[in-house]
C-alpha cells in the first residue's frame, strides 16, 4: 500500500507542469531537455525559451513540480480525493452510502479545490439537490475523469475482490456522475483491486479484470479493448498514442473519461506493468496527464511490491510528506497513509440488521 501511495504521487507530479498542454508541445518539451520518453521528472534546465514561450508550464504547477522546484508532495485533487475516500471509510465503513460521500465533502472539501463534475455536484448539494440528482443537474462534466481518481482507495480496500471495489466505486461516482464517468471508476477501482494482493496477477489480468465490471456494449469498454490491441501491436508507444488521438480527440473533451481510460490502459499494456514505463507511457500520452500518471502509477505500485523496488530517482524528491487541505492529513508521509489504509482494509464489516419477526 506503500507503494502504491507512492506511485499515485509519483505519476501525479510527473504529469502536473504539463497538464493541458496539447501533445506536440509535451514532446517538444521532453525532447529539448533530453528526457523524452519522460524517464524523470520534466525540467526547464536546457529548453529554450522560445519554446517555453510557446508551450509554457502549467502555470499552477511548474513552481511545485519541476524537478529543480520539488520539495515534497504538492496538493493536488489527485491526492486530496484518496484522502477523502479515507476519511469516508474511517466514518462510514465500506457499507458507506453516496449520501455519506456527500456529508463528508460538505465537511472536509474546500469548494476551492473542486474542478468540473465535483464543483457542480457540490454547489447542487448546497442548494439542496440529493444524490443522484447532483450528478444530473446542469453537469455537462459527469462523464469525464473526476470519478475515476477517487476510485483507487475502493481498490485498496477490497484487495482480491474487484467486484467489491466497482461496486464501493459505483456509490462513490454516482454523487457527481453519470454513465461513462461511473464505468471508469468501477473499472479503475477493479484493476487496483486486482493488482492489490500479494500474489496478484500479471497486469494483462488485471485489466481483464476491470473490463468485467463494467457493462461490456459501452463506449467505455470498447474504448479500453481497442487500446489494449493498438498497445499490443505497436513496439512505438508514440504510434500508440496517435492512434488513440486520431480516434478520440475529435469527438471528446482532454479530460473525458473515455480517452484518459483507454491511454490508462494502453500505458499499463505496453509497458507490461513495469513502474518507469508505466507512469512514462501515461504521462507522454497527454490528455489528462496528472490524473493518468497517478492512476497508472499506482497500479505499477502495487505491482512493484514495495516502496524499495520503485527507482529512488522518483520517490526520494517527495520527502514523505504530503501537502494537502483535506483534514488533518497535511505533512503526512506515504508510510502512514499506507498503515491507515491498511486499518480500513482489515476493518470487519458491520453485519447486516436481522430481519423483522414474520406477522
Amino acid at each position: 500500500l506503500e507503494a502504491a501511495w507512492l506511485g499515485r504521487a509519483v505519476g501525479c507530479l510527473l504529469g502536473k507542469p504539463v497538464e493541458k498542454l496539447p501533445l506536440p508541445g509535451i514532446r517538444l518539451l521532453g525532447r529539448a531537455a533530453g528526457n523524452w520518453p519522460p524517464t524523470a521528472y520534466f525540467t526547464a534546465r536546457g529548453v529554450p525559451r522560445d519554446l517555453l514561450t510557446a508551450h509554457p508550464w502549467n502555470r499552477r504547477s511548474a513552481p511545485t513540480s519541476l524537478a529543480e522546484n520539488i520539495d515534497g508532495m504538492p496538493e493536488d485533487d489527485d491526492l486530496n480525493y484518496p484522502l477523502l475516500g479515507l476519511l469516508l471509510l474511517r466514518r462510514h465503513g465500506k457499507a458507506f452510502t453516496t449520501g455519506d460521500v456527500a456529508r463528508v465533502w460538505l465537511d472536509e472539501l474546500p469548494p476551492g479545490r473542486t474542478f468540473t463534475a465535483e464543483r457542480v455536484a457540490l454547489r447542487n448539494l448546497l442548494t439542496g439537490l440529493e444524490p443522484p440528482h447532483t450528478a444530473r443537474h446542469r453537469n455537462p462534466f459527469r462523464e469525464w475523469i473526476g470519478a475515476l481518481i477517487r476510485a483507487d482507495v475502493h481498490g485498496w480496500t477490497n484487495p482480491g475482490d474487484p467486484g467489491a471495489a466497482a461496486e464501493q466505486a459505483h456509490r462513490d461516482a454516482t454523487l457527481s456522475h453519470t454513465a461513462n464517468g461511473v464505468h471508469a471508476a468501477m473499472f479503475a477501482a477493479a484493476v487496483v483491486a486486482a493488482a492489490a494482493p500479494d500474489d496478484a496477477p500479471d497486469v494483462h489480468a488485471c485489466l481483464r479484470a476491470g473490463l468485467a465490471v463494467v457493462p461490456p456494449g459501452s463506449r467505455l469498454a470498447g474504448a479500453v479493448r481497442h487500446a489494449v490491441r493498438l498497445a499490443g501491436a505497436h513496439d512505438d508507444f508514440d504510434t500508440v498514442v496517435d492512434r488513440l488521438h486520431a480516434v478520440h480527440s475529435p469527438a471528446h473533451h482532454w479530460v473525458h473519461a473515455v480517452p484518459n481510460t483507454a491511454l490508462i490502459a494502453a500505458a499499463l499494456t505496453h509497458a507490461d506493468g513495469d513502474f518507469t514505463g508505466s507512469v512514462s507511457r501515461a504521462v507522454s500520452g497527454g490528455w489528462d496527464t496528472d490524473s493518468n500518471g497517478a492512476t497508472v502509477g499506482g497500479v505499477a505500485g502495487l505491482l512493484a511490491g514495495s516502496p524499495a523496488a520503485l527507482p529512488a530517482h522518483w520517490t526520494a524528491p517527495l520527502k514523505n510528506r504530503l501537502a494537502t487541505s483535506v483534514g488533518d492529513f497535511d505533512g503526512t508521509g506515504f508510510d502512514t497513509l499506507a498503515h491507515l489504509t491498511h486499518r480500513e482494509t482489515t476493518r470487519p464489516c458491520p453485519s447486516p440488521p436481522p430481519p423483522p419477526p414474520l406477522p
